[in-house]
């Protein structure tokens, strides 16, 4: 190749990759979508009262390009508490997800489930758990739809056999509110997790963070947690699993993603 060809091709490489954009796009990483629109590939279902695997009722399913969550072929939800967990565990990273509320709340849901779902993340994986086991030990972002009526926020904090720390001192109440606003009706909503292995969480809505926290942990009062830091040697939390939740309200998702940051 002649001098001549070599910066001709230069230049157009140079004019087609501003160098400000492509080390951009380096820098912020890339988004993985973990649901790929089309089927549940990549994604357990662990039901309560069910094996591993066993989607009871057809509970997570895909229709029109959207992962739902559904309570059709119920008689009653009978505390039959599910999730649908990614195969791959992840410690540093950005989530995010788009969902929304719709129908009615299965038959026998308790009252706190309506309009309630959530993201599990730093989980155990769904092979430890109990066949009887309601929520798999993790950190919660809870999503809450408002009733039409009431102040309600979401991007909430629940500590299902967890503790963090907040303010430097070790927080213990099992179930925290952000300072987000209420999503009344079907809406969809964008909700953000920034997890920073043992470091740092933070709840974002609309481009604010709604809640934050630090030093996720096992709660030693909890026998099974107890149990999982002992296999680990430290109660400390670093990574984990991500799961969705079925608790007894019908809920979409329509994208499920998430880009790895570096661990420093």
């Amino acid at each position: 190749m002649t001098r001549f060809a070599i910066a001709l091709v230069l230049f157009f490489v140079a004019f087609a990759f501003p160098a400000n954009s492509f080390c951009q796009a380096a820098d912020e990483g890339e988004w993985i979508q973990l649901f790929n629109g089309k089927d549940l590939d990549g994604w357990i279902p662990k039901i309560r009262y069910h094996e591993l695997s066993d989607n009871y009722g057809d509970t997570f399913r895909v229709e029109d390009g959207l992962l739902k969550v559904g309570y059709e072929n119920y008689d009653g939800f009978g505390e039959k508490f599910g999730h649908l967990f990614y195969k791959d565990s992840f410690s540093n990273y950005r989530m995010r997800v788009e969902y929304r509320f719709v129908g009615d709340q299965c038959k026998d849901g308790p009252g706190w489930a309506l309009r309630n779902s959530g993201v599990m993340v730093h989980g155990e994986k769904p092979e430890e758990m109990a066949k009887d086991q309601d929520f798999p030990v993790s950190i919660e972002v809870q999503l809450l739809g408002g009733d039409g009526k009431s102040n309600r926020t979401t991007s909430n904090l629940c500590t299902p056999g967890t503790n963090v720390e907040m303010k430097g001192k070790l927080f213990k109440p099992h179930c925290t509110k952000s300072t987000s606003k209420t999503y009344h009706g079907p809406q969809w909503v964008t909700a953000e997790i920034e997890v920073r292995g043992n470091q740092v969480i933070k709840h974002v809505l609309d481009g604010a963070v709604v809640l934050e926290y630090t030093k996720p942990q096992l709660d030693d009062r909890d026998a099974h947690a107890k149990e999982l830091a002992g296999k680990a040697g430290t109660k400390m939390l670093s990574g984990g699993t991500i799961s969705l939740q079925s608790e007894s309200h019908p809920v979409h998702f329509r994208k499920v993603e998430l880009m790895i940051l570096d661990d420093k």
